[in-house]
């Protein structure tokens, strides 16, 4: 059939019926909150990052005072990056049983019911900043390996529910899952960023959390951004590797890799909408050039790529409004 039998316009001609033919929706649980937890801010503490306005960077316990907060809203999940206060060219206190991610961790779930994940990484516990052990300025990809390990065993031994290697290191998933199950912790979920691209959109995050390269940069190991074939590869890997969990990082510049990972695989997949996207779409706002519409645009443009779970810095804001 066609005009005038058929008026596509009926389907949208009120917002009740715009709302029952939603094709996609967005739901609380949809959603995991990043949080990062500064080691030496005093009790009660928060610094603004000036580069991600409306998000800080948390003492210990006033950020498990906003993650009950939020949970009371909706929330489900966190995701925790640690600010430690002394770096080393190991980040050895990534994997500090008394660490401040640890702690953070055993806090949560000790008072709260929520999932909660922690991302495993050096380069804001390394006092050059990478992602991994340096020799010669060049980024070692085996012997990272025992430290990343390290880090997730840590994590999983004060209680996370899920570690999220962030790392892009070759085999990283293998020996983190050996470690965990030979350790006990087989049931710990692996969430894997399996294509995490080299981006530019990272900015405000490594000021947020003081974790920029001394020098060089990450295009190494992090995907090369024109690559989509290679981010399925990468995802099939970490599969066969044992992670649980496909993540793509970031989101809105990379929704055809979401799509292209969920169709080919059809496993639970996260997708990041990092610190460059947000703070984008809130300084559109803040001139006036874009309307708050347009956070729950970009949201639901990941949802309907395919991803099953949306870390944002949005979190918060979906929460509060979500009954209104």
């Amino acid at each position: 059939m066609q005009f005038p039998t058929t008026r596509m316009r009926r389907l949208r001609k009120s917002a009740q019926l715009r709302k029952i033919l939603s094709e996609t929706t967005l739901n609380p649980e949809d959603f995991i909150y990043p949080m990062f937890i500064k080691e030496n801010l005093k009790d009660g503490e928060k610094e603004h990052i000036d580069t991600m306005p409306g998000q800080y960077r948390f003492s210990l316990n006033e950020g498990v005072d906003e993650a009950k907060r939020l949970e009371k809203i909706g929330l489900s999940s966190v995701l925790i990056f640690g600010m430690p206060e002394n770096k080393d060219e190991a980040g050895s206190s990534a994997y500090d049983e008394k660490g401040i991610v640890q702690k953070t961790v055993r806090k949560l779930k000790e008072e709260t019911e929520l999932v909660v994940i922690t991302d495993v990484c050096m380069c804001q516990y390394t006092s050059h900043g990478h992602c991994g052990i340096i020799k010669d300025e060049k980024i070692i990809n085996d012997e990272t390996l025992e430290y990343l390990s390290k880090i997730a065993l840590s994590h999983a031994e004060a209680g996370a529910d899920i570690v999220a290697p962030s790392d892009m290191m070759d085999g990283r998933v293998d020996t983190i899952r050996v470690d965990l199950d030979i350790n006990g912790y087989d049931d710990t979920l692996i969430m894997s960023y399996a294509a995490k691209y080299a981006s530019a959109f990272y900015a405000p995050f490594r000021e947020a959390v003081c974790s920029a390269p001394s020098f060089g940069d990450r295009k190494t190991y992090q995907m090369n951004p024109p690559n989509i074939n290679e981010a399925l590869r990468e995802a099939e890997l970490d599969i066969i590797e044992g992670a649980d969990i496909l993540m793509v990082k970031p989101a809105i510049a990379y929704l055809d890799v979401i799509k292209a990972i969920k169709e080919e695989f059809r496993i639970p997949t996260a997708a990041y909408q990092v610190s460059g996207e947000y703070s984008m779409i809130k300084a559109g706002i803040e001139a006036g050039y874009l309307t708050e519409d347009v956070i729950f645009e970009s949201l639901m443009s990941i949802k309907r790529a395919g991803a099953d779970m949306i870390i944002s810095h949005y979190a918060p804001e979906f929460l509060e409004n979500y009954n209104k």
